[in-house]
């Protein structure tokens, strides 16, 4: 399938709304370039439920902070741009950050708060800010549509999803399922910085989160600071891995129950591995509310 590549604003509104006046349906995909299968399973889905499949291919300054990895962050316009078709990518937006804020950086910044206060927040400041302040900004660019997001950016994901509903924007965000190695290392951009022997214990992130599963789903713990420990303890144990934080969180807050009791909690992680700070997360449902 052919693709159409963009790279002003204007024009690119004017190409979505002139799809939904002619009656079309519109998914978005907003990306940081540096396709994986990950991204493809979301083009996929909105081609699959929409009429037009679009995407943003644009690495965002904003949401990096001074000793992250901006610089080093994978581009290759030429490959997602092949990849996005054959997923059924019909329009791709690849502004220049001169094109997106051409009178330098914004004055202005939308921030969500509460859910953007820990983990993810409190161990890159700032970063959620960039993240809504762009992602408001391609939104209301691209109108009326279905906005497709993975789960494993899955503060990211609550944190957007909040952002719409509070400022009431035309979007209806979907959330996809995390997209897998055989191993069940969850596909990022920044796998691309493990070396072969980082690869080959990397799923360990994983493999924690699933001990952490067992624990409340098998074992019926319910204190979240005991399975938090586990989590961290498994995970600690390749001396390679840093990590930055286990948690046992309520997905509708993000705040650690008191006890895990009935309903589903979400368990998060995020560690560095060489040059890669790898992030991941599952949900686990205690064994009473399973019955």
């Amino acid at each position: 399938m052919a693709i159409e590549v963009i790279d002003d604003l204007a024009t690119w509104r004017r190409a979505l709304d002139a799809s939904r006046s002619a009656g079309l349906s519109v998914g978005l995909v907003p990306t940081m370039g540096a396709l994986h299968g990950g991204h493809m399973s979301l083009i996929r889905r909105a081609a699959a439920e929409c009429d037009v499949a679009a995407l943003t291919d644009y690495v965002n300054p904003l949401q990096f902070g001074p000793s992250e990895d901006l610089g080093a962050y994978p581009k290759n316009l030429l490959r997602d741009r092949e990849l996005a078709a054959e997923a059924g990518a019909q329009l791709m937006l690849a502004p220049s950050p001169e094109q997106v804020w051409p009178d330098g950086e914004p004055s202005t910044s939308v921030r969500v708060s509460g859910l953007t206060d820990r983990l993810e927040g409190e161990a890159r400041p700032g970063h959620f800010d960039g993240v809504t302040t762009i992602v408001c900004k391609l939104l209301s660019l691209s109108g009326p549509c279905r906005a497709y997001f993975g789960e494993k950016d899955y503060q990211q994901l609550a944190v957007v999803s909040r952002m719409v509903s509070d400022l009431s924007l035309p979007v209806q965000v979907v959330g996809c399922p995390t997209v897998r190695e055989v191993d069940g290392l969850a596909l990022s951009s920044r796998n691309a910085y493990l070396s072969p022997d980082e690869r080959a214990v990397a799923s360990r992130l994983y493999h924690s989160l699933l001990a952490g599963k067992r624990l409340i789903e098998e074992d019926a713990v319910t204190d979240p600071a005991c399975v938090e420990a586990a989590i961290a303890e498994h995970l600690g144990a390749e001396r390679r891995f840093s990590v930055d934080y286990a948690a046992v969180v309520d997905p509708a807050d993000f705040k650690r129950p008191e006890r895990i009791g009935s309903g589903e909690v979400r368990l998060l992680a995020a560690a560095r591995l060489g040059k890669a700070r790898l992030i991941d997360n599952m949900a686990a449902t205690p064994a009473a509310a399973q019955q």
